[in-house]
C-alpha cells in the first residue's frame, strides 16, 4: 500500500473572508498563510455549512449539513452552551473516528464547541487525545456580562476528558496548543497522522502576547491573526524538520465569517478590525460574508503550486476527499452531503460537484447557490417579501437583486431548494425533513465546573467584557 499522507486541518474561529494577505487584506501581516497558498490550492468560493460556531463545526466533522444531524437549533438556541445536555451524537462518524479506524493517529487541539458532556468530547469522537477549550472563548466567567446572559461556570481548558485549568491564560494558549502539536507529530512516528488544531483567534475576547500586540497595525485583532500565521509557522517549520513536507496535506480554513469592522456584541464600543471584504453580511448571516471564508489546501507534488479555484466548494466536502486521499472507508449507511473533491485539488476539473449549496440559518433554509446564482428567501436580520436574486460572479456583494429580470433562474433555484427542504426540512415554512438523524443527548447533564471563591484561578473572572 502506498503511504498515506498526514493531515493537518487548521481551523479558525471566525476569521474573516478579507483577514489574510492572500484573500487581499492589507491591515494583517500572514506571510506564512500566503506563502501556504502560494505553494498550493486557494479557493475563492469555499464555504463553511453554517454562519455560527457549533453547527459549522458538527457539519465539517461528518460532512453533513447542521440540520442533518441535529445540529440546526440547541433549545432553541443557534450554538450550545455550557452544560447543555445536547451535542454531537456517539452514533456520528467523525472525521476523527473515520480517520482512526484507517490507522492514523489522531489529535484534538483547541475549540471543539460539539458538546461539552463526556458522551460528546473528541476522546469519545475517534481521537486519541484532546488538548483545548469545549467551547468559545467567552463562555468563561467575565466581567460586565450581558444581563440576560446567565453567567457562566469557570471556563475549562480539558486534557483528553480531564478539566486540568480553569479561568487559564488565555494569551498564552495559542503558544500552548503548538506546542502540544509538535510533541503529537513528533510521537507519531511511521504512524500517519491527522492533528485536528482549531484556533481559539480570533473568537472574543481578544487576549494576546505583547511582541505580537506591539507589532501589529491592526490592534488586538491583528495581532489574533499573527498569532495564527506565527502558530502557522511553527508548525510548518516542524514538518519541514521532521522530512514531512511532501507527505502531508495541510488545511486552512475558518469556521465562519468575521464579525466585521464592528463594536464587538457586547463589550468595546470600538470597531473590531476584522474583515469579510468585499462580501456583504458577517457571521450569523446567510449573506456571503457569514459562511464564504479562506479554503486553502497544500500537499506538495500532488496539488500544482499557486493555483486559484472559483469552484463552489464546502467545509464538508473535506469529509468525502480525505477518505478518498486517506484510504479511510466512507460511511455507506447514512446520507453524506460532502463531495469528493480531489479532482478540484488535482487539477483535472474546475467544476463544482455541487448542483446546488444551501444557506441554513439553524433549521430555517435561508438561501441558495447553483453555479454563480443566489437565491435568498429570507435572512436572520431582513425579512424579504419576495426572494432576490444575485449574480455572485458579477456582483460579489450581493448590492443588485436581479429577480425581476431572470425568473427562470428564481424558478430552478426554488426548484433545488425545494429538494433540501424535502431532505433537510425548512422549519420557517413548518417543513420536516425526511432524512435527519437526531442530535446525541444525555441525562442529567451539568457544567463541567462550578465557581468556587476559594480556589486560585489564574482569573477568577476575565477583565475583557467583550463577547460575540
Amino acid at each position: 500500500m502506498a503511504k498515506r499522507p498526514n493531515v493537518i486541518l487548521m481551523n479558525c474561529d471566525d476569521l474573516g473572508y478579507g483577514d489574510l494577505g492572500c484573500y487581499g487584506s492589507t491591515k494583517n501581516k500572514t506571510p506564512t498563510l500566503d506563502q501556504l497558498a502560494a505553494d498550493g490550492l486557494r479557493f475563492t468560493s469555499f464555504y463553511t455549512a453554517s454562519a455560527v460556531c457549533t453547527p459549522a463545526r458538527g457539519a465539517l466533522l461528518t460532512g453533513c449539513y447542521p440540520p442533518r444531524i441535529g445540529f440546526g437549533s440547541f433549545s432553541g438556541l443557534p450554538v450550545l452552551f455550557p452544560g447543555f445536555d445536547t451535542g454531537l451524537s456517539p452514533t456520528e462518524i467523525s472525521l476523527g473516528k473515520m480517520l482512526s479506524d484507517a490507522g492514523y493517529a489522531t489529535q484534538m487541539i483547541g475549540k471543539w464547541h460539539c458538546g461539552d458532556q463526556p458522551e460528546f468530547l473528541p476522546t469519545n469522537h475517534g481521537f486519541d487525545h484532546y488538548l483545548g477549550l469545549p467551547y468559545s472563548n467567552d463562555m468563561g466567567r467575565q466581567v460586565d456580562p450581558p444581563s440576560f446572559m446567565p453567567e457562566m461556570p469557570p471556563l475549562p481548558l480539558i486534557v483528553d476528558g480531564e478539566v486540568v485549568e480553569q479561568q487559564p491564560d488565555q494569551s498564552s494558549l495559542t503558544e500552548r496548543y503548538v506546542a502540544r502539536a509538535l510533541e503529537f507529530m513528533r510521537e507519531s512516528g511511521d504512524q500517519p497522522f491527522f492533528l485536528y488544531l482549531a484556533h481559539m483567534y480570533v473568537h472574543l475576547p481578544l487576549y494576546v502576547q505583547p511582541q505580537f500586540a506591539e507589532q501589529s497595525e491592526n490592534g488586538a485583532y491583528g495581532a489574533a491573526v499573527e498569532s495564527i500565521d506565527w502558530a502557522a509557522k511553527v508548525i510548518l517549520s516542524e514538518l519541514t524538520s521532521l522530512g514531512l513536507d511532501d507527505d502531508t496535506i495541510v488545511i486552512f480554513t475558518s469556521d465562519n465569517g468575521s464579525l466585521g469592522d464592528n463594536p464587538a456584541p457586547w463589550g468595546n464600543s470600538e470597531p473590531l478590525g476584522a474583515s469579510n471584504d468585499p462580501l456583504r453580511g458577517a457571521k450569523g448571516d446567510t449573506w456571503d460574508g457569514g459562511l464564504r471564508v479562506p479554503g486553502i489546501v497544500r500537499w506538495p507534488g500532488k496539488i500544482t503550486a499557486g493555483t486559484e479555484c472559483d469552484a463552489v466548494v464546502s467545509a464538508m466536502d473535506l469529509y468525502p476527499t480525505l477518505a478518498a486521499v486517506c484510504g479511510a472507508d466512507l460511511p455507506q449507511d447514512r446520507t453524506i452531503d460532502g463531495k469528493d473533491i480531489k479532482a478540484l485539488w488535482f487539477g483535472e476539473t474546475d467544476e463544482s460537484p455541487h448542483e446546488a449549496f444551501f444557506y441554513y440559518f439553524m433549521n430555517d433554509l435561508n438561501a441558495v447557490r447553483s453555479g454563480k446564482w443566489k437565491l435568498h428567501f429570507t435572512s436572520r436580520n431582513e425579512k424579504m417579501s419576495e426572494p432576490q436574486l444575485y449574480d455572485l460572479d458579477a456582483d460579489i456583494g450581493e448590492t443588485t437583486d436581479l429577480a425581476k429580470h431572470y425568473p427562470d433562474i428564481v424558478e430552478r433555484l426554488s426548484a433545488l431548494a425545494e429538494v433540501a427542504r424535502e431532505s433537510l426540512g425548512d422549519a420557517r415554512l413548518g417543513r420536516v425533513g425526511n432524512d435527519i438523524r437526531p442530535v446525541g443527548r444525555v441525562e442529567n447533564a451539568k457544567p463541567l465546573t462550578v465557581f468556587d471563591p476559594n480556589h486560585r484561578y489564574f482569573m477568577a473572572e476575565y477583565d475583557l467584557a467583550d463577547k460575540g
